[in-house]
Parts: structure tokens; sequence; C-alpha cells
């Protein structure tokens, strides 16, 4: 039976059927009956629901329900709305098999880099899990009976300074420009190691010149960290324009004016983001993994030394004597 009793912050529906026990808080009492009610059904009908359910359906709903409670909640969403126009999105939750996501698998790496399909697939995994532990859709994940493609070498480009000088000569020195403000956020990005979403919604309020620590609340991973700024940093904030945000830039204008610079300076390979592995490289001549791992926000050390710190052999040798 439904229990739906008032609290603090609204209304708290709960259901407890076939040993499944749900449990949400509504703004209204009717919303919350009303949730209760479909909760039930979905419990006491869950085969049914799933025999009639394709994974366009499955997609959207956690689109709508699961995805805006993370961090990641945009790329999250603009892959789920990829995948509901893909073939695969036709099948019935119910049908689905290793068979179809191995070909789905296969289709993608043809078409994308292996790195894009494991994040896909990790992607698809939680779906599935969502659905078979939360939802009771499925009794498995479908996707641990497929192999994953081999995960991609780790990157070792970092620009050099030549590729900066290029890349400074296109941009120009006029910040008060989009694409002088982008180059601004690549060198910035290469002092602090924060990504270019953090950068592009860095605000004067988060930001302490006086002890040099940048606050980003809400980082890839879901938590807030405090960047320490180096003092090269803070002289590329107080060179902007004033402005709110510090680089008035958005992620889209980034992305686009970065290609371009780049592309015209003649630079092959580089991203935005080995910005972050160069920064990190850099400090990592300076401070111990531990601080470092601190400064980016990496949980996993393995992550943070085989894939963000490039330095080589040759560049460790000249520091041994």
């Amino acid at each position: 039976m439904a229990s739906i009793r008032k609290v603090k912050s609204g209304w708290r529906a709960e259901v407890f059927r076939k040993g499944t026990r749900k449990s949400k808080i509504l703004p209204t009492q009717r919303e919350a009956k009303d949730w209760a009610a479909r909760a039930e059904y979905e419990i006491l009908n869950g085969d049914k629901i799933a025999a009639k359910l394709t994974l366009r359906e499955l997609f959207d709903r956690y689109a709508r329900e699961v995805s805006p409670t993370k961090a990641g909640r945009k790329w999250e969403v603009v892959r789920l709305e990829k995948l509901q126009r893909d073939p695969i999105a036709r099948i019935q939750l119910a049908d689905i098999s290793a068979t179809d996501l191995a070909d789905w698998r296969d289709r993608r790496v043809r078409e994308v880099s292996a790195g894009s399909v494991l994040r896909e697939m990790s992607l698809l995994s939680a779906v599935f899990t969502q659905a078979r532990k939360e939802w009771r859709l499925l009794s498995h994940n479908p996707l641990t009976d497929v192999r994953k493609p081999k995960r991609p070498a780790a990157r070792t480009r970092l620009p050099d300074s030549e590729e900066i000088e290029r890349l400074q000569h296109v941009a120009g020195a006029d910040l008060t420009t989009a694409t002088g403000r982008v180059f601004h956020a690549f060198l910035f990005a290469g002092e602090t190691a924060m990504r270019a979403g953090e950068i592009v919604g860095l605000e004067w309020q988060r930001l302490d010149l006086e002890k040099r620590v940048a606050h980003i609340p809400m980082t890839k991973n879901g938590t807030a960290r405090d960047v320490p700024l180096s003092s090269e940093a803070v002289r590329l904030i107080k060179a902007l324009p004033e402005a709110d945000p510090v680089f008035d830039l958005s992620s889209r204008q980034l992305d686009a004016l970065w290609r371009k610079t780049r592309d015209k300076a003649l630079i092959d390979g580089l991203t935005f983001h080995d910005s972050r592995a160069w920064a990190l490289t850099k400090l990592a001549r300076k401070v111990d993994v531990m601080t470092l791992a601190k400064i980016s926000g990496h949980r996993d050390l393995k992550i943070l030394l085989n894939t963000y710190y490039r330095e080589t052999a040759e560049d460790i040798a000249k520091r041994l004597d």
C-alpha cells in the first residue's frame, strides 16, 4: 500500500510492494498520490511494461528523471538524444540482447573513436542498471556480456613554445575580442589545470586574488574544489577586461574559436583540453602527486598519472643530474 505524509519540503510518497520499496518527495499531495499510483503499477506490472517499452522510451525516461541529477547532465542528455535516433532504439526492452548491443558497438567503432564508444557504453550500462535496480524493468544488465573495445593509448600531445607563439600571433593581444580571450583562457588553463567549462563559468564572486584561490562550486565529478592560482594565473585574470563571468565566453564560443585559431595557426591535433595535461605536467615538477590530485580534482591517481601527466623520459632525465 502507498503511504502519503506531509514533510517539511512537501509530501513524501512511499510504496512497498513485492519486496520493493520506493520513496519520493513531491511538491503537492496530488502529485504524491499520482506518483505512488504509478510506482505501484510499475512494481506490479514491470514485466508487462518492459515487454512494450522500447529503448527509445527508456533513454527518454532516463534523460528526464536521472540525468538532471548529475553534474554531467548536459553531456548525458546529448548522448541519449543521439541514441534515441539510432536503429537500436527501436528494439523493445524485453527483446534487447548482448548480440544487438555488440552489433551496435561494432558499428559505432567504425564511426567514432574507441574512447567515445567506451563512454557511450558506460552511459548505456548506467541506463540498464537504473532500469534493473530502480525501475524493475530488467532482470539483468545485457551489456555485461558485451566485450568492450580496447582502450586507446593515452594522449601524449602537449603544446611546444613555437606553437604557443603561433597561437598568440593568430589570436592577437586584444582581449576585447573573443578570439583573444579564448587564447588567454588556454594560457590560464595551462597554469591552473582547470577544465574549459570551469573557466567559462568562473565568476568574480568565486575568486580571491589576495589568497590566490578560485572556488569551483560544482566540478565534473560532482564535488566542489578550490584551485590554487600561480602569480601568472593572477596576472592573466587581471589583464582581462572587466566582465562577469570573468572570461566573458560561452562554451560554444570557446570551442568554435579555439578550433578556428588552432587551424589558422596550422597546428595539428592540439585540443583545448590538452591545456589541462600541460598544466599538470608542469605542476608535477613542483608538487607531490597527492597535491597534484588535490589541484586537479582527481580521485583516481591512476587516471591522473596515466592520462594527464605527460612528461617524457627525456624530460625526467634532465632533472636527475
